[in-house]
């Protein structure tokens, strides 16, 4: 009986990582409108002149890139305004607690749920900007898969990026 109950534990042990990556949490391949998948890193740091765009400003930058704000190769296009953007000044960043889930290109999640104003996947719940609201049109808000990179420029925020559209927006971690 407890070489059935050893066997039952190993082969437990040994598929839970299939189970774990399936779904809503692991490494996912998912191909973007440049088939690029999540990108490794986040933006850097941003210096020089900061850019100031127009509501409804076109941000393609090339033959079939998208008009939001999106990621071409290791550029975020975009991301280029400045830490001292009113679009997202917060005076009270982290209200609600930092995310602490996991960055980048091995952490993507599926959301669950909501919609711009509020949104959520595995117990956590996130806000995008008001300024960026209009940038996740087309976003599936009950199936779209997301990696989460922290902001460098902007106290407070992250940047939710899609990866089926190859775009992302400012969000705000809204606790668990």
């Amino acid at each position: 009986m407890r070489l059935a109950h050893g066997i039952v534990a190993v082969a437990l042990l040994i598929t839970m990582p299939v189970f774990a990556s399936n779904g809503e949490h692991g490494n996912k391949d998912n191909q973007g409108w440049n088939g690029q998948g999540a990108p490794e890193h986040g933006p850097g740091r941003f210096h020089g002149n900061p850019h100031r765009y127009d509501q409804g400003y076109n941000y393609s930058d090339g033959e079939g890139h998208p008009f939001y704000p999106h990621v071409d190769g290791d550029r975020w296009i975009g991301h280029d305004t400045g830490e001292y953007d009113d679009h997202y000044h917060l005076d009270r960043p982290w209200e609600y607690g930092r995310f602490d889930g996991g960055f980048g290109r091995g952490h993507w999640w599926r959301i669950e749920g909501g919609g711009p104003g509020r949104f959520w996947f595995r117990g956590w719940n996130w806000s995008v900007a008001p300024y960026d609201v209009g940038f996740c049109n087309g976003w599936n808000w009950d199936d779209d898969d997301v990696s989460i990179y922290p902001d460098p420029d902007h106290i407070g925020w992250y940047l939710a990026y899609n990866m089926r559209l190859g775009t992302y927006v400012h969000v705000m971690y809204m606790g668990r």
